[in-house]
This record gives structure tokens, C-alpha cells and sequence, in this order.
């Protein structure tokens, strides 16, 4: 056992109250708790949710900085990122090194021999293991993923059997539901599992692509079609999840994948080929694969907010170093306005996600089971995202140097790029968000009209007086602002762009739901805008909270935190604005006509069909 875990069980131990942590969840009776990013579709913004701001117990904040120092150090001093990505491998002795901290089994539970952190607590190291994306993928894939199956829809005795060992890193996890015909479509994976005649285990037949640590795993969580009974006695394919061993036999893999970025991470096909699989090792239902898959991708989401601002914040460092010491034209750089321009965006970009990953990770924490699904997709889009633009801003800044292979920053960009793909394409998960919470205020919606046809008078009054009121232009009142609100004096102005944002989207939901009802789904360009303000809505909301908590005890440069809050809230308050303005039916603002007719025309001749400019007819 390391001693950095035997430290945090005597930290544990010394403290006589019962911890609320991931160990603990099993004993939470609170009631489930509703969603806060759904209710922003109807515009309401449930602030008791996201007021004040979430924080962490003394003791926590204890234990967590027991940790953070040994792995900062590990990672500062152990870990040869340059070898690591030129090698396309992480050297054993530093893959031992991560098992010694603890590192495979965060958030794995104490009793299985894992550090059972909080999502908070995995959030805060995950800022840390990020600054390798290598690593940091390879313990995702393990921890996020892999196993995350096993911890979330397990039986005792599947947590019994294989936690402890994937805890130590004694066992390495992988996920394995991609296939060469099936990507974002998960539904339409082709591994087949097929039941045996004694009914005691399955045969496990497929393939699977691009699995990280495909090549290291003993352990994969495998999804694959089964056949199911129905309740009206018809069979169907269904998907179900399955623990699979690599010593069960007929597992092998490919050749590691040779990658752009996060070379150092294993990647490769696994292929299986008649593995016994004993049906005592079913995740779940026997046809209740797809659920837990999504449930597995839907919890892990919210770290690569933390994970990104680490990163980001290790650039401005790197790169403010030598904006303030490079000259040109007699001038330090850092003088230069649209160099501090960069410096402004990064520093926005990485206070956002940051808010955003830390306030999701403290819902997810709280008592109730609440379902985060959409918020911790939220920020892996606004993360990601911001990610790209900011490492492609610091190369900006370093210039030719930023792009030599002899520095860091070219790996930088190479890592990140992967943030826009995996687990669920920003696309997907677009569409994902803003489905979910269309869905959501569809049925809410509808319960209304039911109300208002079967005579409910109280209801009916209630929507004539709010579209009276919206069309006289009513002062929206959400409850964040004023003597009563909740948003400190000096962030007024951005909890009424806030409030308003909230109320108009709401409003405008409403009118594509009763423009398209169920064809919807169909306009992709139309949700994406929807997903594109309720992120900017989710953003604000995260940077206001903080913000208001940071100035309310006293933190260190709060002022700082206005600013950056002031710059986004304004800026996304205008961006919000503008798109639902192009939501509006008829709206002059809208060119999606126009984009689908030209897209339209280049993917009939799959070319660029304009003529080049030398062409001439006389």
C-alpha cells in the first residue's frame, strides 16, 4: 500500500464524523433533487441550486492537499512528457509510479482498497494528471470508463471480485464499445453475445476500434447484442454489458494506433473471438447495455473542465514568461494590445470552465442523485473547446518557437485536439443537450395545455398574464438581483443579463416547440444554437456564483474574478442574443437555408465546384 494512502486513511481515521464521499453515497436518503440545466428551458433558473456557490469541508480541503503535493511533485519531477510522446509509450516505472500514488483507484471506494474521492476532490488531481495528456488519458480510460461500469451498476459481489485489484492498478481497465461501423451511433454496434444452451455463460464474438488501453487492459467493460425476450414474448437484439477478463481466452489486440496527439497512450483494436464470458458477469439487465454505457459516458464528463483550465493555466504561465521578457520593435510584447488580447481570452476561458467543472462536480456531490448528464456535457463542449482556441492562442504568442518540436506547446496543441472527439463528439453532444432539455420542457409544456383543455382555470390565467406581460415588455425579476437577491452588489449587472437571457430562452424554446413539435430532432442547425445559449447561460451562471462566494470571504485578487466575469458574462450576453435572434422565425439574422443549399451542392459533385479565377469563356 503507498504511503500517500496510508496517510489519507490516517487523515480519515483521525476524523470522528462519517464522510460524505463516493463511499458513502450507498447511505443517502435525501430525495432526488431536479435538474438545474432542464429548468433553464423553460426559463427558470432554480438559483438554490447553483447559490452560493459549492465548497468543500476543511477536512477535505486537508485531505485533498495531502495529495495534491506528492503528484505535483511526481509529475514535475518523474514524468519525461517529451519521451513519453516521442516514445509513443509511458514507461513502466512511471506507470508504477502512478499506482504507488493511488492514481488508478480515485475514485474507487475505501473498502475496495481505493482512495474514494468526491467528484470535487477527482476534479481538483485531474487539473494535476492533465498536464501529460498521455497519462491523463490512460487514467481516464481506466477510471472514467473502464471500470466506472462495475461502480455504478455492479453487484456486490462484481465490486468485491474486481475493484481491489483495478484500485492497486494490479489490473488495468479499457471501454470497448466503438466498432468499425458504429461511432457516435452506439446503438448500432455488430459484437454479438450469444447465450449458451446450459444458460451459464455467453460467447462473445467482435470487434472493437480504437480502445484506450486496449493493449494494457486485463479487465474491458464490452457492450454487445443479445437476444432478449420481450414482455409480449418476441425476441429482439438488445444491447447488454458485459465484464470481461482477458485470461477468459479468444482476446487479442492490434498493433498500438499511431496518433497526432496523445501518443504515449495505448490505443489499439481488440478483437474478440469465442470468450466464455460467465453470465454471472452481465453489468446490469441482459438487454440493459445501452443505458449503462450512456450512464457511464454521462457521469465521467465534468473532469475535462478542470483538466483543461490545469492546462491552461500551466500555459499562461509558460508563455506570460516570455511575452514579458521577448522584445521586438523595442518593446516587450506583453506591451502589445492584441498580444494582452490572448492573455485576457486564455485567462476568461480557463476561469469559466474551471467554475463551470467545480460547480457540476458539487451538485453530483450533494445528497439526491441528482442527474448532472447535462451540465457535465455542457462543460466538456465548453472546455474542450476552449482548450483548442487557447492553445492555439499561446503558440500564437511564442511565434516559430511555439512550433518547434524541441519545446512543449506543439504537444500541447497535438493533446487537445482529441478533447472535440472523444467521449461523444461535440456534435453529439450538441445535440444531446439541447434535445434533452427540449424534451423536458415539451412535457412540462404539454402537462399545461392538458391542464388548460380540461378546464383548469388557474393554469390558463397563468399563461394569458405571462404573454400579456411579455408583450407589454416585462422587467424580468428571477430572484438574483436587488436587496433580496442572491449575486453580490458588485456582479448586478451581470445576474440581470443573466436573468434575462434565462427568461427570453425560455420564451424562445417555447416558440420552436410549437413551431417544429417533433420534427425538431430533424434541425440540427436549430439545436445547435439552442445548445450554444444554454452552454453561455450554464457559463455565466458558474462565473457569477464563484465570483459572488470569492468577494463574499475575502479570496485573494476576488477583484480579478469580477473582471473576468464582467468580460464573459457581457460578451456572452450579446452572443445569446444574437442567436435566439436567429431562432426567430423569418429572422434575416438566419442563413441556415442558404448553408444547407450550398453544402447541398458540394456534397452532389463530393467537390469545391466554383470555377478557379484563371478560368476564362472568352
Amino acid at each position: 500500500m503507498s504511503a500517500v494512502l496510508l496517510l489519507l486513511r490516517a487523515l480519515r481515521a483521525a476524523r470522528s464524523r462519517p464522510r460524505a464521499g463516493p463511499s458513502a453515497r450507498g447511505l443517502r436518503t435525501a430525495a432526488p433533487r431536479r435538474a438545474f440545466a432542464k429548468e433553464l428551458f423553460l426559463g427558470t433558473l432554480r438559483k438554490e441550486e447553483v447559490f452560493p456557490y459549492p465548497e468543500i469541508s476543511n477536512e477535505e480541503l486537508a485531505e485533498i492537499n495531502q495529495f495534491v503535493g506528492p503528484v505535483e511533485k511526481f509529475f514535475n519531477e518523474e514524468v519525461d512528457s517529451k519521451k513519453i510522446d516521442q516514445d509513443a509509450k509511458i514507461p513502466p516505472e512511471t506507470l508504477q509510479g502512478l499506482k504507488d500514488l493511488g492514481l488508478f483507484g480515485m475514485q474507487i471506494p475505501e473498502e475496495y482498497g481505493g482512495l474514494g474521492l468526491s467528484n470535487t476532490m477527482y476534479a481538483r488531481l485531474g487539473e494535476i494528471t492533465s498536464l501529460d495528456g498521455s497519462i491523463a488519458v490512460t487514467l481516464a480510460a481506466h477510471q472514467a470508463i473502464g471500470l466506472k461500469g462495475i461502480l455504478i451498476a455492479g453487484t456486490e459481489e462484481q465490486k468485491a471480485k474486481y475493484l481491489p485489484r483495478l484500485a492497486s492498478g494490479e489490473h488495468i481497465a479499457a471501454f470497448c464499445l466503438t466498432e468499425p461501423g458504429s461511432g457516435s451511433d452506439a446503438a448500432s454496434i455488430q459484437t454479438r453475445a450469444t447465450l449458451s444452451e446450459d444458460g451459464k455463460h455467453f460467447l462473445l464474438n467482435g470487434s472493437k476500434v480504437w480502445i484506450s488501453n486496449g493493449g494494457l487492459a486485463s479487465i474491458f467493460t464490452v457492450f454487445a447484442r443479445t437476444e432478449v425476450v420481450d414482455k409480449d414474448g418476441q425476441v429482439k437484439d438488445k444491447i447488454t454489458a458485459f465484464i470481461v477478463e482477458r485470461d477468459f481466452g479468444g482476446v487479442t489486440h492490434g498493433k498500438p494506433e499511431d496518433k497526432l496527439g496523445i501518443r504515449g497512450s495505448n490505443t489499439c483494436e481488440v478483437h474478440f473471438e469465442n470468450t466464455k464470458v460467465p453470465i454471472e458477469n452481465v453489468i446490469g439487465e441482459v438487454g440493459g447495455g445501452f443505458k449503462v454505457a450512456m450512464n457511464i459516458l454521462n457521469s465521467g464528463r465534468f473532469s475535462m473542465g478542470s483538466a483543461s483550465a490545469g492546462m491552461i493555466k500551466k500555459l499562461i504561465e509558460l508563455t506570460s514568461e516570455y511575452a514579458c521578457t521577448r522584445k521586438q520593435f523595442n518593446k516587450k510584447l506583453s506591451q502589445f494590445g492584441l498580444i494582452q488580447e490572448k492573455f485576457c481570452l486564455m485567462a476568461v476561458k480557463a476561469y469559466v470552465m474551471e467554475s463551470m467543472a467545480y460547480l457540476t462536480a458539487g451538485m453530483m456531490d450533494r445528497p439526491g442523485f441528482p442527474d448532472c448528464s447535462v451540465e457535465a456535457a455542457m462543460v466538456k463542449v465548453f472546455s474542450s473547446e476552449g482548450a483548442w482556441a487557447c492553445v492555439s492562442e499561446a503558440l500564437q504568442i511564442l511565434g516559430g518557437l511555439g512550433y518547434m518540436k524541441d519545446y512543449p506547446y506543439e504537444r500541447y496543441l497535438r493533446d487537445t485536439r482529441i478533447l472535440l472527439i472523444f467521449e461523444g463528439t461535440n456534435e453529439i453532444l450538441r445535440m444531446y443537450i439541447a434535445l434533452t432539455g427540449m424534451q423536458h420542457a415539451g412535457k412540462i409544456l404539454t402537462d399545461k395545455i392538458k391542464a388548460i383543455k380540461k378546464g383548469n382555470v388557474g393554469v390558463a390565467l397563468g399563461e394569458f398574464l405571462t404573454r400579456l406581460q411579455d408583450s407589454l415588455g416585462r422587467k424580468v425579476d428571477l430572484g438574483l438581483a436587488g436587496d433580496h437577491g442572491v449575486v453580490h452588489p458588485s456582479l448586478q449587472e451581470n445576474a440581470k443579463k443573466l436573468e434575462e437571457n434565462v427568461y427570453y430562452f425560455g420564451t424562445t424554446v417555447r416558440g420552436l416547440l410549437s413551431r417544429f413539435g417533433k420534427t425538431i430532432v430533424e434541425e440540427q442547425l436549430v439545436l445547435k444554437r439552442v445548445a450554444d445559449v444554454v452552454i453561455n447561460l450554464y457559463a455565466m451562471t458558474a462565473a457569477i456564483s464563484r465570483a459572488s462566494r470569492s468577494i463574499s470571504i475575502g479570496l485573494r485578487n476576488h477583484d480579478h474574478e469580477v473582471l473576468l466575469t464582467n468580460i464573459f458574462c457581457t460578451e456572452a450576453y450579446f452572443k445569446n442574443n444574437y442567436a435566439m435572434a436567429q431562432l426567430e422565425k423569418y429572422a434575416d439574422e438566419n442563413l441556415d437555408d442558404s448553408i444547407k443549399k450550398a453544402a447541398k451542392q458540394i456534397l452532389e459533385k463530393r467537390a469545391y465546384i466554383c470555377s478557379h479565377p484563371l478560368d476564362r469563356t472568352f
